[in-house]
């Protein structure tokens, strides 16, 4: 049976070209999902962006660039999802679906952030680290490859994930921890968990101790040995997350990823939808 995607955008989230709750919603169907959770961007950063960045950009990205040079992601339409979810459920009765959202960098938007928790009933909330503080500006992780060496940038991005943990309790699932490796540089070698080992289970630990939920986010498979710091630091409970943007990423690798977590010490939640616990 496979995990519940708890980590799925669909065209309610901004950054979505092909993005279909419908479509996903028939996928997962197709795949022998129990369950599934829409957990659509709710970012409050503005990200600065170069220059010569902004025309090889996609149109409808281009347009949210201000003239000051940084993009503003546009609000949640919270009402117009939620209808969505339930259309959704209407149609899907034998799918679990769950309402959720992607909190980017809720530390620091705590106000915001409170509002919009406050606008609907949502079943599934990530906390996701995505920008960096550089300067008087933030810059999205992604763009910050070659100008900070690959090691300095992850390690001021686990800073920023311990901060993140430590700094607000308005998610219960910790996203994609190592996010910048999904840019890693190829010419700097293959990444290397254990360069950066005590960086990691420091956040491992504050999470554990928080009582909340590490994600394996399959876009780039979390490396095994950080899920077995996870337990060694005490962390009870794993999220699986495909990070889809479009139908057909739904579930990706969670075969291979299930397979990983039971050989790091997990096991399925009794009903096939909750989160993975500890073995």
């Amino acid at each position: 049976m496979l995990p519940t995607d708890s980590h799925v955008h669909t065209e309610w989230s901004w950054d979505c070209l092909a993005g279909s709750m419908t479509a996903s919603c028939l996928k997962a169907v197709d795949l022998g999902l129990r369950s599934i959770a829409f957990t659509e961007h709710t970012d409050f950063t503005a990200w600065l962006i170069p220059p010569e960045a902004i025309s090889a950009m996609p149109a409808k990205y281009q347009k949210m660039v201000r003239a000051d040079g940084t993009l503003l992601p546009p609000s949640l339409d919270v009402a117009g999802y939620l209808a969505c979810v339930e259309e959704c459920r209407s149609r899907f009765p034998g799918l679990r679906i769950l309402s959720g959202l992607e909190l980017g960098e809720p530390h620091w938007h705590s106000a915001k952030v409170r509002d919009v928790l406050r606008s609907g009933v949502f079943d599934r909330v990530l906390g996701s680290v995505h920008s960096l503080r550089d300067g008087p500006h933030a810059r999205a992780v992604e763009r910050l490859h070659g100008v900070r060496p690959p090691g300095d940038l992850l390690r001021d991005y686990l800073t920023e994930a311990l901060a993140m943990v430590e700094g607000s309790d308005a998610f219960e699932v910790l996203g994609h921890l190592d996010y910048p490796v999904r840019a890693w540089p190829a010419d700097t070698g293959p990444f290397a968990p254990a360069l950066f080992e005590e960086e990691f289970r420091s956040v491992l630990r504050a999470l554990a101790a928080s009582g909340r939920v590490l994600e394996i986010n399959t876009a780039v498979p979390l490396d095994a040995v950080i899920v077995r710091w996870w337990r060694e630091c005490g962390g009870k409970w794993i999220s699986f997350g495909s990070d889809a943007h479009e139908p057909e990423e739904v579930a990706r690798d969670f075969v291979r990823m299930g397979e990983l977590a039971e050989g790091c010490g997990f096991a399925p939640g009794r009903s096939g939808t909750d989160f993975w616990h500890r073995s």
